[in-house]
């Protein structure tokens, strides 16, 4: 599939996602409740950081998931919104200046710029912190071993393993200056991005008890899907607009970045990413014609202008 705009008739996706991004807004809303008093100001940041804006990716691949098992809504949504909190953690630290260094995203300044370093630094870490007390909490599941399989599973996708061991081979890698293959590229992206989106596809499988080897196909998949995702991304930001992008482009080629992008140009990264969603896809074939809004979301992060 070429990398060019979902058909116009093919509304289910967008729809989807719209529907599902109000919803888990709402949750949101809700598990981060606006609060008087001293600690008032910094639940306003983390509100300003996680409610609003984004495509909700990673809490539509939590619902999505949980739907192939008739998990209940109510609890799919509290996981989606832990997620989507761990995830706006992160863009929050990400664009301090001592990461990025980025004074604007998903189209509005960013939290230390809305409001001050250290109001960001906080407000980061209590996301992490309540994404984790809200995976704990009976509401999310009546079985105390599905919640901790959540949060093991989680920490294990955010930490110096995953998202944060990433984030630590991204500075590393652009302090040393030094060129870097694409095995090494690789790992650094799943790290950084794709173990976090492959723990959104599989935590439906988790609410759900489903059996190992449909947890692994979803698994599969979101590993497939984030490494997809992230050659999207740097497309983008080597591609595309700050408006288009909602966010500051280029940065990556002039900070000297290591990505796919820039080792082996646009074209082959770009087939790259659709082999990638090809795979994403295959790893499906279980699950019928109820995984195809899955299958459209494979195909439409690569297709993305934002």
């Amino acid at each position: 599939m070429a990398l060019t705009a979902l058909d116009a008739g093919d509304l289910a996706l967008p729809r989807a996602m719209a529907e599902a991004a109000t919803e888990i807004d709402a949750a949101l809303d809700t598990l981060l409740p606006q609060v008087e008093g001293p600690e008032s100001r910094l639940y306003e940041a983390m509100r300003y950081a996680a409610i609003g804006g984004g495509k909700r990716l990673r809490g539509f691949l939590v619902l999505e998931g949980a739907r192939q098992f008739g998990v209940s809504r109510n609890a799919a949504l509290r996981v989606a919104g832990a997620i989507e909190m761990v995830h706006a953690y992160s863009l929050v630290h990400d664009d301090l200046p001592a990461m990025d260094d980025d004074d604007l995203r998903r189209g509005r300044p960013t939290l230390h710029k809305a409001f001050d370093e250290a109001t960001a630094i906080l407000a980061g870490d209590a996301l992490q912190c309540h994404a984790f007390t809200v995976l704990a909490e009976e509401d999310t599941h009546s079985d105390p071993g599905v919640r901790l399989e959540l949060v093991r599973c989680l920490s294990r996708a955010a930490g110096p393993r995953g998202m944060c061991g990433g984030q630590m081979l991204d500075m590393l890698a652009e302090a040393a200056g030094e060129p870097m293959d694409e095995v090494a590229i690789g790992r650094l992206q799943t790290m950084k991005t794709g173990r976090l989106i492959e723990y959104a596809a599989e935590a439906g499988a988790l609410l759900g008890k489903a059996a190992s080897s449909q947890r692994h196909s979803l698994c599969l998949y979101g590993r497939d899907l984030g490494a997809a995702f992230q050659i999207a991304d740097d497309l983008l930001d080597a591609t595309a607009s700050a408006e288009e992008a909602g966010k500051r482009t280029g940065k990556d080629a002039g900070a000297g970045k290591a990505t796919l992008v820039g080792l082996l140009g646009l074209d082959r990264a770009r087939m790259q990413a659709e082999r990638l969603v090809a795979q994403a896809k295959n790893h499906l074939d279980s699950f019928g014609d109820r995984a195809d809004l899955l299958r459209r979301l494979a195909d439409f992060v690569i297709a993305r202008r934002r």
